[in-house]
């Protein structure tokens, strides 16, 4: 709403775009990575991964489900291929500038990034793109950012990783 109705006093700093093409791609990646990607992989590994170990038993915790976890890590692989592909395609995920869908789409990622779920290997202009974001002067604190009891990957606040 406030971009739509005060973003034209940005101007090239506008995170959604003038073409209404262009931000209907926008909301819709946007929606794939904080709606899709969420109920797919990282709502699961972070129930699984940090939030049951320390929940009581009464409330849902114990154990971590590992078929939730091999399943959530299965759907990794597609989501993975599709943000390779985008990044591989265009500047940036939505297009020639930066965008909400660039963000929603590095918060989600920045998750399992965290936990180590990611295979960078694989996804070489998904990682290129994710540098460049992580770069982003308001990017950068998120990186500082930790779970207690459970450590980040060793590259996880490296912005040339």
């Amino acid at each position: 709403y406030l971009d739509e109705t005060r973003g034209v006093l940005k101007r090239d700093k506008r995170l959604f775009a003038e073409d209404p093409m262009e931000r209907a791609e926008i909301r819709r990646l946007t929606d794939w990575y904080l709606s899709k990607a969420d109920s797919e992989v990282t709502r699961h590994l972070v129930r699984e991964r940090v939030l049951k170990p320390i929940m009581p038993e009464t409330a849902g915790g114990g154990s971590p489900d590992s078929a939730a976890i091999r399943a959530a890590r299965a759907n990794i692989r597609q989501h993975m291929k599709y943000t390779n592909w985008l990044a591989g395609t265009r500047h940036w995920l939505a297009g020639s500038k930066v965008t909400y869908a660039d963000l929603a789409a590095a918060a989600a990622l920045s998750v399992l990034d965290y936990l180590g779920e990611i295979d960078w290997r694989e996804h070489a202009a998904a990682r290129e793109w994710y540098a460049r974001v992580k770069s982003r002067p308001s990017f950068r604190p998120l990186l500082s950012d930790r779970v207690r009891g459970l450590s980040p990957v060793s590259h996880y606040a490296d912005l040339d990783f």
